[in-house]
């Protein structure tokens, strides 16, 4: 049984602004019947395993942002690269509406031939040949990115000089979510990067939550379950996901 393994890989600093992270080599032996959570996501995720497929999925797959929870099925070995996009950055890259990946799982090479041990210059190749999001719709994934989502959506699209309808449909098709959601989506992603060793009550206000109800109703929403439930069942440093049962 090989051992498990988390290392980080830096990308080609071209490719910085297009990624939220450095790539990812990981590995974690079978755990029959294993199942994990995978919390809603602003991000897209790219992975391509090195070994056998697992949880059903392609050999490579790209899964796009997503408002809900998800359990992924860890049976047998998982030995993969991950790459973690911006949505902007893989509006760019795969040449296709974000909107059309949201929530979805895709064949890898329905957008794009990716090679692991060459991921800078095909990455490279594939910004190179892309078109960029429109500056509206960056500045305010910016903003919102910057500020955990706790903005107001109508002084944004003010400020950018759109309806905020406009601003809504544009925003949804290169980011996969209206600019409402992706806010409530990164503030939820900040309260899990903090929820562990806080206080419920003071992350919920350092979040933006306007008190710890607020709180729970998106957790109930997001994850099916409450924040004490989810603590319970955080996992050791090995893995990415909590644990869904």
């Amino acid at each position: 049984m090989s051992s498990a393994l988390s290392v980080a890989i830096q990308p080609d600093e071209r490719l910085r602004p297009l990624l939220t992270r450095d790539y990812l080599r990981y590995r974690q032996p079978a755990e029959d019947g294993a199942a994990w959570l995978a919390p809603p996501s602003a991000v897209v995720t790219v992975i391509i395993n090195m070994g056998a497929a697992f949880g059903g999925l392609p050999h490579a797959f790209v899964a796009g942002p997503s408002d809900a929870c998800g359990v992924v099925s860890m049976a047998g070995e998982i030995d993969c690269v991950e790459v973690k996009l911006t949505p902007l950055g893989a509006y760019r890259l795969f040449g296709v509406p974000v909107s059309e990946l949201t929530g979805e799982v895709v064949d890898l090479t329905e957008l794009a031939d990716l090679r692991p041990d060459r991921l800078d210059e095909g990455l490279l190749r594939l910004a190179d040949a892309g078109r960029a999001p429109a500056g509206e719709v960056a500045w305010v994934w910016r903003r919102l990115h910057a500020a955990h989502g706790n903005l107001p959506i109508a002084a944004l699209a003010a400020e950018v000089g759109w309806s905020r309808r406009h601003l809504v449909n544009r925003f949804r098709a290169q980011t996969g979510l209206p600019p409402k959601t992706l806010a409530r989506v990164l503030r939820f992603s900040e309260l899990l990067r903090r929820l562990p060793g806080g206080e419920l009550s003071e992350v919920a206000a350092v979040c933006g939550y306007y008190d710890q109800a607020h709180m729970n109703r998106d957790f109930r929403e997001f994850a099916g379950t409450t924040p004490g439930a989810w603590l319970a069942r955080f996992p050791s440093v090995q893995y990415p996901w909590v644990r869904a049962t």
